[in-house]
C-alpha cells in the first residue's frame, strides 16, 4: 500500500471513529441494556435486578387489558392521521396553484407545527372545557345545545377529540412537505399534460403522485411513528383519562416505569413499541416496492 492510500485509511478511520463511538455509547449500548432490562424485575432504586425471562411480555400480552386499551387508542390516532393525508395532500394541490395570498395561507397552515405542544394542548383544555369553554359556547350561539358534550371526559368520544387536536397540530406540517414535493415537479411537464388535455385528476393521477412518492412514504413513516408515539396532548389535555380511557402507549410507559416503579416492565413496552414500528415500516415498505414494480411492469 502506497504511503498516500494509507495516509487515506487513516484518515478514514479517525473520521469514523468519533461517529462510531458515539454510536455504540448513545445508541447501541442503550438500546442492548432496553433489550436486556426487560428480561428483569427492577424497580429503578434496588441494586439487584431479578432475572423473570418473558414473565413482563406474558403479563403485557395476557393480564393488562390496560396495555390493549393504550394500543387502540394510538391506533386511533393512527387511523384518522392516515384518513387526513388525502385531503392535506388535496389542500396542498389547491395551494400550489398560483394565486393571491397563497404565501399567507400556507404561513397560517404551518403556524401550529411551529407553536409548543404544551401550549397547544393547555388552550384546547380550555377551548373544550365544559365549564365556560370556547366549544361549547360557539355551539350555544349557533343554537346548537343539543351537540354539547363533555368532550374531555366522556370515553366515547374523548380519543377522537384528541386526535381532532393532533390532526390541527400536524396537518400544517404535512402540507408544506406535500407542497415541498409538488413543487419538485417539472412544470414543463404539467404544461404538456394540461395542453395535451390532462384534467386536474389525470394530472394528480399520473404525474403529480408518481413525483411525489417519496415524500408520501416518509410522511407514512412520520404519521405511523407519530401515532404510536402519541404523549403530549393526551397527557396533558387528560393525563389518560377519563379512567385511563385516553392512555396511550407513551403515557402506559411512563406511568408503568415511574408511578408503579416497574422499570422491566416499562423496558419491554418500549420494546414492543419498537418493533411495531419496524414491522409497520418493513409492510410498508414491501406494499410500496410491490406497487412500484408493479407500475414499472404495467408501463
Amino acid at each position: 500500500m502506497s504511503r498516500i492510500s494509507r495516509k487515506r485509511l487513516h484518515f478514514l478511520i479517525l473520521s469514523l471513529l468519533v461517529p462510531v463511538i458515539l454510536l455504540c455509547v448513545f445508541v447501541v449500548y442503550p438500546f442492548w441494556e432496553l433489550i436486556h432490562m426487560s428480561f428483569l424485575e427492577w424497580d429503578g432504586v434496588a441494586s439487584v435486578r431479578k432475572f423473570i425471562g418473558l414473565n413482563n411480555y406474558e403479563q403485557l400480552f395476557f393480564k393488562s387489558p390496560e396495555f390493549w386499551q393504550a394500543f387502540r387508542n394510538n391506533l386511533t390516532y393512527l387511523l384518522l392521521h392516515g384518513l387526513m393525508m388525502p385531503v392535506e395532500l388535496m389542500l396542498a394541490v389547491m395551494l400550489s396553484s398560483r394565486f393571491k395570498g397563497a404565501g399567507l395561507v400556507k404561513t397560517v397552515i404551518f403556524l401550529p407545527f411551529i407553536l409548543n405542544g404544551v401550549g397547544i394542548s393547555y388552550s384546547f383544555s380550555y377551548f373544550f372545557s365544559p365549564v365556560e369553554g370556547g366549544f361549547n359556547f360557539i355551539l350555544t350561539r349557533l343554537g346548537m345545545e343539543g351537540f354539547i358534550k363533555n368532550w374531555l371526559s366522556d370515553p366515547k368520544i374523548v380519543n377522537y377529540v384528541l386526535s381532532s387536536v393532533s390532526i390541527w397540530r400536524y396537518m400544517g406540517f404535512h402540507i408544506v412537505l406535500f407542497l415541498a414535493g409538488l413543487a419538485s415537479i417539472p412544470q414543463d411537464m404539467m404544461d404538456a399534460a394540461t395542453v395535451d388535455g390532462a384534467n386536474v385528476w389525470q394530472r394528480l393521477r399520473y404525474i403529480q403522485l408518481p413525483g411525489i412518492r417519496t415524500v408520501v412514504d416518509f410522511m407514512l413513516f412520520d404519521v405511523i411513528n407519530g401515532s404510536l408515539q402519541m404523549f403530549d396532548i393526551p397527557y396533558i389535555m387528560t393525563a389518560g383519562g377519563p379512567n385511563n380511557a385516553s392512555n396511550t402507549f407513551s403515557i402506559y410507559t411512563i406511568d408503568t416505569a415511574f408511578k408503579y416503579n416497574s422499570f422491566g416492565k416499562a423496558s419491554s413496552m418500549a420494546v414492543i413499541m419498537i418493533l411495531m414500528i419496524v414491522c409497520v415500516q418493513m409492510v410498508q415498505r414491501y406494499i410500496t416496492g410491490r406497487l412500484r414494480k408493479g407500475e414499472t411492469g404495467h408501463a
